[in-house]
């Protein structure tokens, strides 16, 4: 039972984040007739997401975030970007240590670590990602060091490769912002070299993303096909794409 609600309190989140996102800015009693509860239920969630950063409160309503905001893109798709996480997840056993880059996804699949696996180190270079998690229980959190990029809320440049290289894991999960027949792509070349650094101390690189982005273009390249391990997805992915990806001998694992 208790299960049932953590699925239907995530659910009702995912539909209040897509209300606010659509409307820019909502009152509480309307979020609680659209979403069927009581107003004192959507306060306590507008809390929790509030304290996560996905929505500013505001008296009486809610509101989006900066649109420049890392916690902005998080919000958009919620629930999409959850199941990915909840899947990539399964592949992480108790006790493990990963690398994770940033990302909506990568963001969210940390927190599915801490809040459902035990003894569960994270290296990651997201300033983000660290703060997001800070208050689990469970979490502890490796931050690499390196210049910081205050949009993104990552940590870049060559202390990056300097830290990186003192460790190795199984696997390490990354963003996208696009796919080529050369490999994946990202929007921002320091972010790119950050995560080729990254992967080089990992024996399996792992690509968290929306499906969406297969048909994106990014501006550099980020990693090429044959680095890739396996990719989780979304069910909406192209034919063309996963045909490329299984070419390659990339596992894909759509929720």
């Amino acid at each position: 039972m208790e299960k049932v609600g953590y699925y239907t309190m995530h659910m009702r989140h995912s539909q209040l984040l897509n209300i606010v996102n659509q409307k820019k800015r909502v009152a509480v009693t309307e979020l609680a007739k659209a979403l069927d509860v009581s107003e004192v239920t959507v306060r306590k969630d507008l809390n929790l997401l509030e304290h996560k950063g996905l929505l500013r409160r505001e008296h009486g309503y809610a509101a989006m975030t900066s649109s420049d905001d890392i916690a902005n893109h998080l919000s958009f798709n919620y629930e999409r970007k959850r199941l990915i996480a909840h899947r990539a997840a399964e592949s992480i056993h108790n006790g493990e240590t990963v690398m994770i880059e940033s990302g909506g996804c990568c963001a969210l699949l940390a927190e599915e670590l801490t809040a459902n696996r035990r003894d569960i180190t994270i290296i990651t270079n997201s300033a983000f990602i660290a703060d997001f998690i800070r208050k689990q229980p469970n979490a502890h959190v490796i931050l690499l060091g390196g210049e910081y990029q205050n949009e993104s809320q990552v940590m870049v440049g060559p202390m990056i490769r300097n830290c990186v290289k003192d460790f190795y894991v199984n696997k390490f999960f990354v963003g996208t912002d696009g796919l080529n027949e050369q490999g994946f792509m990202s929007n921002d070349l320091m972010r790119a070299e950050a995560a080729r650094a990254m992967a080089e101390s990992a024996s399996q690189v792992i690509v968290l993303t929306e499906s969406t982005k297969f048909k994106a273009s990014g501006v550099v390249s980020l990693l090429p096909l044959d680095k890739i391990s396996a990719v989780y997805t979304d069910d909406q992915a192209d034919s063309e794409s996963l045909t490329m990806l299984n070419s390659h001998g990339i596992h894909v694992y759509p929720f």
